[in-house]
């Protein structure tokens, strides 16, 4: 099993969403965070005065998912979240060792 994040920009989680059921994904993990990368954020004007905005809003999706639909999810992922902008985000691939459902006690892909 495989643990996959993806950073993504906030206005693109409805296109992953979607992508993510059509590939037949039943849950995921949304959480709100804040960073930057090669885009090293971005200057805002306020009532005008300038200020730098160092770490950016973006969603980090998380979802755990069997072997052999890795790639198909990577795939979906960065179709759906591409904007071809510097700053689309990262996905990161991790491994799982197990999973348990704790309402049934199901372990592994059972628990998927």
């Amino acid at each position: 099993m495989k643990k996959i994040e993806a950073i993504i920009r906030p206005f693109k989680l409805e296109d992953v969403k979607i992508a993510l059921v059509n590939s037949g994904i039943v849950g995921m993990t949304v959480s709100e965070v804040r960073g930057f990368g090669r885009q090293k954020g971005q200057v805002e004007r306020y009532r005008g005065s300038e200020f730098t905005v160092e770490f950016l809003q973006k969603l980090k999706v998380e979802v755990v998912v069997e072997n052999k639909k890795v790639s198909s999810v990577i795939d979906a992922i960065a179709e759906a979240a591409k904007t071809g902008e510097i700053g689309d985000g990262k996905i990161f691939i991790s491994s799982i060792d197990s999973v348990v459902r704790i309402r049934t006690g199901d372990t592994d892909e059972e628990a998927l």
